[in-house]
């Protein structure tokens, strides 16, 4: 019984990634430990990549069994895995607690990009999206979200090749769990970390105002995306139930406020959902509210998600949606489609998951 209450114990254990550089250096200090083994543990983590405190073999044994009974390891178990045709990987990773996340592996001509998951579920209730099935279990830790990096990259080390950016567009709402996130991307960014570009990382949003405006503040180069999907109130209301808490008005007026504060240009992520909100006069009534911005739409034709019921726009009208918008003068692009072939949809395959471990 005493073993039972002792692994209890052992699991309470906060994640070694959970802590920045700074932290380390702080427990390091109670430890009455050199200074320098701070360093050695972050570069362990982040440039070795190791798995278990046994191996970073610079440190002596009494500190590296202190770092084993403080702290753990995140582990993911990879339970499904499914490659694309055009080289997007996608993994299903199941947590310590039994809870699945999906990260996404996607390849571009100048890189490898990582999309990574901030909760357990959403809330937000976006009705085009997978990831709202079944609701809102859990935020992740800090370290939760970056041990999907690392272990991306620790797939990628065989091949001499290297994650050069990451997209936070993953399972969840960032700005809902903004402590963990904002502690993620500073691991990411830390030149004794990762030393991921800022410029190459995107946190995208579905208009959580009040961070919207914290975010703006942190004086940092990484890039903000945020999911629009329609040009009024009624319509993103309808589709976005978030929508009624930060009404569209108030998204836009936070917008420019990132824009004033950073000089950054600003992403609209826009869905087109055939016969819903992907008409000529969809896009005359957002040209009209995009164009005197620091902006670039980015026109997603919509996923198939089983459960709900809306279909693909046809390609001609994405043309003419995007041909509206340039006449407009406002920046748009339309997403290339990656991993179509393999559920590619945010949600999709842990929704699948959830079907079979409750069905």
């Amino acid at each position: 019984m005493e073993k039972v209450k002792d692994k209890d114990k052992e699991q309470l254990n906060p994640f070694i990634y959970d802590l920045s550089l700074e932290q380390i250096q702080e427990w390091i200090k109670e430890q009455g430990e050199p200074a320098f083994r701070a360093g050695q543990i972050f570069d362990w983590l982040y440039v070795k990549r190791v798995n278990s405190f046994e191996e970073m073999t610079n440190l002596p044994k009494p500190l590296r069994d202190k770092l084993a009974a403080s702290f753990r390891f995140v582990t993911l178990t990879e339970l499904a895995k499914f490659e694309s045709k055009d080289g997007t990987v996608k993994f299903l990773f199941g947590l310590q607690d039994n809870h699945a996340i999906e990260t996404v592996i996607m390849r571009h001509n100048y890189g490898n990009s990582v999309c990574v998951t901030t909760q357990v579920g959403c809330r937000i209730g976006c009705t085009f999206c997978a990831s709202t099935l079944g609701g809102l279990k859990r935020s992740l830790t800090a370290g939760e979200i970056i041990a999907q990096v690392v272990k991306a990259q620790q797939i990628l080390d065989p091949l001499d090749e290297r994650v050069s950016s990451i997209v936070i567009m993953g399972i969840g709402e960032p700005f809902e769990n903004y402590d963990a996130t904002m502690s993620f991307l500073r691991t990411m960014i830390h030149p004794k970390g990762l030393n991921i570009g800022a410029r190459h990382i995107t946190v995208s949003t579905s208009g959580i105002v009040p961070n919207m405006i914290r975010f703006a503040d942190e004086n940092t180069q990484i890039n903000l995306a945020i999911s629009i999907h329609a040009p009024n109130d009624a319509l993103r209301s309808k589709l976005m139930p978030v929508n009624r808490r930060y009404p569209f008005a108030d998204v836009i007026d936070a917008c420019k406020y990132y824009i004033e504060k950073t000089g950054r240009r600003i992403t609209f992520e826009y869905a087109l959902i055939g016969g819903m909100n992907d008409r000529p006069e969809h896009a005359e009534e957002l040209g009209d509210v995009l164009q005197d911005m620091l902006c670039h739409v980015n026109l997603i034709p919509v996923n198939y998600v089983p459960e709900r019921n809306y279909v693909r726009t046809p390609r001609d009208d994405i043309f003419e949606f995007q041909r509206v918008l340039q006449k407009k003068n406002v920046n748009v692009t339309i997403r290339r489609e990656q991993g179509h072939d393999i559920a590619a949809a945010c949600g999709q395959l842990r929704a699948k998951h959830m079907e079979t471990t409750t069905g």
